[in-house]
């Protein structure tokens, strides 16, 4: 199955110290460019992160962007004892020393760093929580990309149906195409009876059937219609291999737009490239 690179999925999971959540937005990119927005706290997480994209996906823009939301707006704070202890007491030591001392004002105490201290989880649990929570989001991700895949290769087959169509019609008619064009020839040539060379009629004919011999194209047409089936049909990373089909397709339209001689082979040309820009343009966001 193939897969497209737009999607979007987000996920969330609450705990003791607030609700984690994680979105991902993947749009078409030529390679795998990942974006990370990560609080502070979780940037031991961005080498994981980073790794398992490029386990998970082979191509698009992906920004990832993770959310702590904490319960009840913040910390609760907690006092080191034994760490205020020691201040206090070498507090008294140095006041014994003074004659009139102030008076050891508690605020003080608490501004001095390591006395105050926050209720904080275990930050190892909490990448690790979040690690977890984004192998959750990264799958709900590559679901999106896999449903939106299948569209585009349903689409894409009605297109390649209409290609089969076309060639196929027009391969029937070239043979009353050529009958027309030369039949023409041979009535111009009876318009000049005196001047009627019949080894310049031959040459005429065979240059005409060199100049309008398209089997050659629309066997080439048939193989890549073939080919982007299989290609669809086996699915992974197929992208890039889609790309280059739709331009040897466009190249095998142009050229039977040049050998047209009919208004019928020319308007096959036509719609033949304007189904290929349509499928040039899915392609475009296939993984």
């Amino acid at each position: 199955m193939v897969h497209s690179m737009t999607a979007f999925a987000r996920v969330e999971r609450a705990g003791a110290h607030g609700t984690l959540s994680w979105e991902l937005r993947s749009v078409n990119h030529r390679y795998l460019e990942p974006h990370l927005r990560l609080p502070d706290a979780f940037r031991d997480l961005e080498g994981a992160v980073r790794e398992a994209l490029r386990q998970g996906v082979s191509r698009g823009k992906i920004e990832c962007t993770l959310r702590l939301a904490e319960v009840g707006g913040g910390e609760e704070l907690q006092v080191d004892r034994e760490r205020a202890a020691q201040l206090i007491a070498a507090a008294e030591s140095v006041a014994a020393l003074i004659k009139q001392p102030a008076p050891l004002n508690p605020l003080e105490v608490l501004a001095w760093p390591g006395v105050l201290v926050a209720d904080a989880a275990d930050p190892q649990a909490m990448n690790a929580a979040a690690l977890e929570l984004f192998g959750e989001a990264l799958a709900e991700l590559k679901s999106g990309r896999g449903r939106e895949g299948a569209e585009l290769a349903r689409l894409l087959n009605e297109r390649l149906d209409a290609i089969a169509g076309e060639v196929a019609a027009l391969r029937e008619q070239v043979p009353h195409m050529l009958a027309g064009q030369r039949q023409k020839i041979l009535d111009r040539f009876a318009e000049m009876r005196a001047e009627l060379d019949p080894q310049r009629l031959e040459q005429e004919l065979v240059l005409l059937a060199q100049k309008s011999d398209v089997a050659e194209e629309l066997d080439r047409l048939s193989t890549h219609v073939g080919e982007v089936r299989r290609v669809l049909k086996a699915g992974g990373a197929a992208g890039r291999r889609l790309d280059f089909l739709m331009q040897e397709l466009n190249r095998e339209a142009n050229t039977l737009g040049s050998k047209a001689f009919d208004p019928r082979s020319t308007q096959a040309a036509v719609n033949l490239k304007v189904l290929i820009e349509q499928m040039r343009e899915q392609v475009q966001n296939i993984e």
